[in-house]
């Protein structure tokens, strides 16, 4: 059993005076963090677009340029945040775990100010001031400061290959619950059918759900700080510190990382552009927005209906394997529905269930190539940089997001879709359709290439890796 190591060499234990070995509670406890992580993040990635322009009445356009520019500041502030999780001394409950603590109720309030309804009665320059301060204090500051030390604190949970990938497991369920609530509550809470059967937003609705989930995040990121334990001990961080250009110069070495960033952010392109782009194909082609709620029960199923055996999966199989097999899955569902034009939605559905097994595949493994990754760089560097890796890693992941919400504003725009207009018209529906299905189904093909023939840690290469660390563990132990 690995000992809890401070910087200095002081071994923590529980309050109860003896150590807690990586059990159940250390799963149910992240996946409650990233439970918490999504009450926001999937809230703003699928609705937060359609706040901007539904309800405040600004252009598409406009709305892109927000999300792009924003990663710009993301580009300096996660790349920070992962460094002053690195290196700042650890505190009594940790290196990574207190920043839970701390950052729980400001990134719920963030998330919770960036739907106020009244807005939309201000004056044109005023909204947009009024989103950019909001979205940039959420995703590039508090959101930041949360994610960064709870993506990384899963390296430090355990050592072990099958705990760390049982944890990637728990981590992709909370996901998918919080899916669950924001996919099937919010189109039921914030949408309403008109008397001439237009779909019609409420924007009071988008303003408490917001408030609500920003409780629930709370109650969850709680769950997650104290059913959670930090087990690995660090080697004491060297006084002098390389600079931002050296470090960077060495994580671009870093084959794995690289590949699995380029992924990351044409996986996000596809997702978060998808789901957001399927609340415009039921508001408008499919003309039944209420629908989505059952949809994305279909869209989460896959991934409840393949955790219990994933873990099995990726051990007998392969993570890298797995992964590129469901993009590959995922690409081929999407490009049947984009010639299909299909009009039927239970038939849309079942296409859609098939596309997200293969999504389900790789997500729910996906943190698992995090703490393979960050390993390699210990392996082949000898320095440990958890929240630096993560923090990279976390920056593709806010890249793709904004592309897919920029390029989302933009080929709304492009498309000739009015925001102010109770309807589309017939040839911008199709658009829609098109880009819904035939972006995603070319993107999936990509992530599944870049992991078939760029990802290169193996299920043998990780093994060696794991087997390389533990030797360098237990020689610090027996040193103390």
């Amino acid at each position: 059993m690995l000992k809890q190591v401070d910087d200095r060499g002081n071994v923590r234990t529980d309050k109860s005076g003896s150590e807690r070995p990586f059990g159940l509670p250390d799963k149910i406890g992240y996946m409650f963090g990233d439970f918490g992580n999504d009450f926001s993040f999937l809230f703003a990635s699928n609705y937060l677009m359609v706040f901007y322009t539904k309800v405040l009445g600004v252009s598409g356009f406009v709305v892109g340029l927000l999300f792009m520019g924003a990663r710009i500041v993301d580009a300096f502030t996660d790349v920070t945040m992962g460094r002053i999780v690195d290196h700042l001394q650890p505190a009594r409950d940790g290196r990574f775990r207190p920043w839970i603590r701390r950052m729980s109720i400001p990134v719920a309030v963030a998330s919770t100010i960036m739907y106020l309804y009244f807005v939309q009665g201000w004056a044109y320059w005023a909204k947009i001031v009024y989103m950019t301060v909001t979205y940039l204090l959420w995703s590039s500051f508090c959101y930041t400061a949360i994610n960064i030390p709870y993506g990384s604190m899963a390296s430090v949970i355990s050592t072990d290959i099958k705990n760390r990938a049982s944890l990637s497991t728990f981590r992709s369920i909370g996901a998918s619950l919080a899916g669950l609530i924001v996919g099937v509550l919010v189109p039921l809470v914030v949408y309403e059918t008109g008397e001439d059967g237009s779909q019609i937003v409420k924007p009071v609705s988008f303003t408490v759900t917001a408030a609500v989930f920003g409780v629930l995040s709370v109650l969850c990121y709680a769950l997650c700080y104290f059913l959670c334990r930090e087990r690995v001990s660090f080697e004491k961080k060297e006084a002098k510190k390389e600079g931002v250009g050296a470090m960077l110069a060495g994580l671009g070495k870093n084959r794995p990382l690289l590949a699995l960033v380029c992924a990351a952010l044409v996986l996000l392109l596809a997702s978060m552009m998808g789901q957001a782009m399927n609340n415009y194909l039921f508001l408008d082609y499919f003309k039944n927005a209420k629908a989505l709620a059952a949809v994305n029960v279909v869209s989460i199923a896959g991934v409840f209906l393949l955790a219990p055996f994933i873990s099995k999966i990726a051990a007998d199989v392969g993570k890298k394997e797995v992964g590129a097999l469901g993009m590959l899955l995922a690409g081929i569902v999407y490009i049947v529905l984009f010639f299909l034009r299909i009009e039927s939605i239970p038939l849309f559905m079942a296409f859609l269930f098939c596309g997200t097994i293969g999504v389900g595949l790789f997500n729910l493994i996906i943190w698992a190539f995090i703490t393979d990754i960050i390993d390699y760089q210990e392996v082949a560097t000898g320095k440990r940089e958890d929240g630096t890796v993560y923090a990279v890693y976390s920056f593709a992941r806010k890249v793709g997001q904004a592309l897919a919400g920029g390029l989302g504003g933009f080929v709304l725009t492009a498309i000739g879709y009015v925001s102010e207009a109770p309807s589309q018209t017939e040839a911008v529906s199709q658009r829609i359709y098109t880009v819904a299905t035939l972006v995603p189904g070319v993107c999936y093909l990509i992530v599944f290439l870049i992991m078939q023939f760029a990802y290169p840690l193996t299920r043998r290469e990780v093994e060696k890796n794991t087997a390389i660390l533990q030797e360098k563990r237990e020689k610090q132990e027996g040193g103390r």
